[in-house]
């Protein structure tokens, strides 16, 4: 059984800078693929940032060169590092396995970008 806290989002301007950290439970989040999803009002939900278990990624275009996405597997902990963020990536923002497992969909956390 997996679930995933996310924290870390909070009000910020833009050109700021905000951490998220997703708590991962289950003994079998060092195999799954992750990623961190995000969700703006009137909008599908969208993959960010994914992360193997080997450590590859792959970001979505409008986040390249201003996120990063990482894991430590020991701490079962993924991690989404954005900078210079801007108001269109204002969203709540999940982590789950990628592809998702519409099941473990958590409250995610908010990022508001604003000045």
């Amino acid at each position: 059984q997996v679930q995933f806290v996310e924290s870390g989002g909070g009000l910020v301007q833009p050109g700021g800078s905000l951490r998220l950290s997703c708590a991962a439970s289950g003994s079998i989040f060092s195999i799954l693929t992750m990623g961190w999803y995000r969700q703006a009002p009137g909008k599908q939900r969208e993959l960010v940032a994914g992360i193997t278990r080997a450590g590859y990624r792959n970001y979505e275009d409008s986040v390249k060169g201003r996120f990063t996405i990482s894991r430590d597997n020991a701490k079962n902990t993924v991690y989404l590092q954005m900078n210079s963020l801007k108001p269109e990536d204002t969203a709540v923002y999940y982590c789950n396995a990628q592809p998702p497992r519409d099941s473990l969909w958590g409250q995610g956390t908010q990022v508001t970008v604003s000045s």
